[in-house]
Order: C-alpha cells, then structure tokens, then sequence
C-alpha cells in the first residue's frame, strides 16, 4: 500500500508478500506467491516484472569458495569477538596454524572440521556453524512414524503399556492414540500396521517408516488374536519429545503434591525463552497457594536473562484484603513467600547457568544437583559466508564483581545429588527426591505464618 501523508489516504499498489526497496529508492523488489518481480518504487508493477528465477543458474567452484569461507570465519572472530586479546591466543598465528589443512581438503565436512580446530583455540562455548551452507550431496531424510506410546512384549507381540498425552493437556501437543473417534487403550495389542502383520520378531519402528503425519491404520486387538480386531486409523507424529517432556514434569508435580501432602508446587523451567516462560505460566499461577515450591530448571537450553523468573519468585508480601464472603487474599495473590528450592543439573546451561546464579544471588534457597553446563556468552548475528553458512562469535559476556565467571566454570550447586542410572532406570529421581526432603525440613523449621483477619474498626462516633 501507498500512503499518501496530505490527503490522509491509503491506495493500494499490488499483493506482496514481501518488499525491498533498492539503495537509491527508485526501485523494489518484491515477493509475491513464491515468485520474486522488480517495479518502480510506489506503483504498480508491469505485468512482466516478475523475474524467471527458475532459469537462474549459478556455477560454483567449491574447492576456490573453501579458502574464502576459511578468511571470513576467522575474520567474523577477529572482529566481533568480545575479547578483543582473543583469550590470549594469537589469532594471526592461529590462522597461519590452521590454514595449512586448505590443500588437503576433501570435501566441505574437512573444512568445517579445521575451522573447528582454529576456533576450539578460543576455548569458549557457545561458538558453534549456523549451518554447513548449501550442500552439494543432501541425503533425503524420510521420518519414521511415532504413536506416542510405550509397548512391552507379551505373547510374542507389541501390547501398549503406556500412551503419552491426551485432551487434557495442550492442543499443540497431539496424542495420536487419543483422538477422538480412536479409541485405543492399554492393554491393546497391535496385530497389523497398514496390512502388514506384526510379530515381537520384528522391529516394531519399521513399519512405520515414513509414516509421520500421514494417515496408518493399525490392526487392534484386546487379545492376542483377531477374533476381536477391528480396524482404526491414526495419523503418527514426526516427533514424541513434547508428549514425553510433558509426561515427565506433570508426573513430578503428582509426585510432589503427594509427597507434601499438597503444600509445596513444582514448576518446570525447560529454558529461558519462549517455552520457559509458557511452562513458568502455566504452573506458577495454578499453585500460587501453596505454601513452599521446587523449580526445577534441569536440561534448561538458556536463551535469554532469567530475571522474570527471580522476580516472580522474591515477590513479598505487600498487604491483605477482607471479603465478606470467602477468606482474606494476601497481595500479590500469585506470590510464595515460603521455602524455595531449585533443581539443576549439569546439561543446563547459559540462561540455565545464569538462573541458579541469580537464585542464589537473591538468596531464594539451597541449589541442589549438579555444577551446570558453564556457558555464559551470548551471541548475537554475524555475517555469512559465500556458500550461505555462517559461524557464531560470542560477542558479549557475563562477569561480576570477582571478573568474568560462570564461562567453563558452571554454577555448582549447595547439594550435589547424582543421578546414577541403576536408580534412574528403577523410576526414582535422586535429585527431586532429595528437594523434596530438603524442603519439608525447610517447612517443619519455619512453618508459614498465618495472618488472621484483625478486628473491624467501629467508627461510630459516641
């Protein structure tokens, strides 16, 4: 659309999807309907600006890219690195070092490869490829399907022992064997896949190859036969992750309440970005009255500062308000003022280190698990290479009053819990276990006051 600032008047110029005007303004390019077309800034297009793009061809030489690819990443870590001393290495020399690898290459992986080399000289997380650019041999990756279900052998076939999911959780979160009109259950056995017949000899993921999203029907039984089969069709998942995680923090939740009788929430913080701040949401608000809480940020993947969360966890008390009806609310109603306790682990990281750092910072409670992943840089965006890869320079670090910390160091925790796998494989969970223990002890101490309505005020005038 034009809009024209005297007349206060929008007309309108063509359908784009996208738009780019040139440096000198004259003209734009512009994405309409997946075709790409050229016209004169603020009018409309002829009906032969769209640009065959289909009949574009570009010859490339990799092995005369390689070389320029192998300046541009050390350069990108020359110029945006944070540390302009480079950690102390002699970033000149590292190149001469490593450039010495350029006749011998092979093939792009070999570049990468040495480029990795030159950078691991740096010592530094977060500096990883944005990608390998464009590919010159692409394997086509066909997904295989998934119900999201746990299956155990009994008389020689695939029976459902648990499935994942259901209405009651989110709508993104798809559970194939709960959609309505499936009707599937545990305990079923799953005689046939598409027609094919399935025995416990088999490898049950087989068939359901290439199957993600794509409507598969299964036989289903209730016994080890076909006498009472009938036939119901699904439509697999690519992926089981979401159903899986999900699964795992409700269940520690019921494992809490029932450990506490109740008093104490569990909130799960998978990052500190977009998920984190919905799963924060979503089970802060719910058990806002309860009278302790366990965050549990293990496996957290970072993102962004994870100050929201300290901010909603030290709120006070402010003041309390009487009803008629009903009881008093304390203000802010979605507050805890009792025992905090968090969990971590050693695979959280970034956003996952900086949490627990400002949880203890705020001295909100004891940090049980084990020392995080220790990788406090940021990175923020950075030019690409010729064949549209690009790397990461962190550019931007976290230090504190004792210098830069947490990068390689980790924040460890004030109880280190292990999560050994013979107890793991068992279904316990040293690690929220231990939370648990510590704050009941934490509750028995210092139980929560309780604030009783005063007298009301007579204001009558005698």
């Amino acid at each position: 659309q034009h809009y024209d600032l005297k007349e206060r008047k929008s007309e309108d110029i063509m359908p784009a999807d996208a738009f780019l005007i040139a440096s000198k303004g004259d003209n734009m390019l512009y994405l309409s309907k997946s075709k790409w077309g050229v016209a004169e800034t603020g009018k409309k297009p002829e009906e032969d600006a769209f640009i065959n793009t289909d009949q574009v061809q570009v010859k490339i030489n990799p092995l005369a890219e390689w070389p320029n690819i192998f300046e541009e990443a050390w350069r990108v870590n020359r110029d945006y690195f944070y540390d302009p001393g480079m950690h102390g290495a002699d970033w000149g020399s590292m190149k001469e070092k490593y450039a010495v690898f350029l006749p011998d290459l092979s093939c792009k992986s070999d570049l990468y490869r040495v480029m990795e080399w030159m950078f691991s000289e740096l010592a530094v997380g977060h500096h990883r490829f944005g990608s390998m650019g464009d590919k010159l041999h692409t394997a086509k990756n066909i997904e295989g399907g998934l119900l999201g279900a746990d299956y155990e052998v009994v008389n020689n076939l695939y029976r459902i022992k648990k499935i994942y999911g259901g209405l009651n959780w989110t709508p993104e979160l798809r559970s194939p064997l709960t959609e309505p009109g499936v009707e599937i259950e545990v305990g079923d056995y799953i005689l046939e896949v598409n027609g094919q017949e399935v025995t416990a000899e088999d490898n049950f993921y087989k068939f359901f190859e290439n199957s993600a999203e794509k409507i598969t029907e299964l036989l289903i039984s209730p016994t080890p036969n076909k006498a009472n089969a009938r036939k119901v069709t699904v439509t697999p998942l690519s992926s089981e992750q979401g159903l899986r995680n999900r699964d795992w923090v409700e269940g520690n939740m019921r494992k809490v309440h029932q450990a506490t009788d109740g008093r104490v929430a569990y909130v799960y913080v998978p990052n500190t970005t977009s998920l984190g701040h919905e799963y924060f949401k979503r089970y802060f608000f719910p058990q806002a009255n309860k009278e302790a809480i366990i965050v549990d940020e293990r496996f957290n993947g970072g993102g962004q500062l994870a100050d929201y969360y300290i901010d909603m966890l030290k709120r006070p008390v402010q003041s309390f308000w009487n009803y008629r009806y009903g009881q008093d609310q304390k203000a802010p109603n979605a507050s805890i003022q009792g025992p905090k306790v968090l969990i971590t682990d050693e695979t959280a990281g970034s956003g996952g280190d900086y949490f627990p750092y400002l949880f203890r910072q705020a001295e909100l409670g004891p940090i049980i698990g084990k020392r995080t992943w220790g990788g406090l840089v940021g990175v923020l965006g950075f030019p690409e290479f010729i064949d549209g890869g690009s790397v990461t320079a962190p550019n931007l670090a976290f230090y504190d009053e004792r210098g830069f910390a947490i990068e390689n160091e980790g924040v460890a925790p004030d109880i280190e819990v292990e999560q050994w796998p013979s107890e793991v494989i068992q279904g316990k969970d040293p690690q929220l276990e231990k939370a648990i223990e510590v704050i009941l002890k934490q509750l028995e101490e210092n139980p929560p006051t309780k604030t009783t309505t005063p007298p009301y005020p007579n204001r009558v005038t005698q």
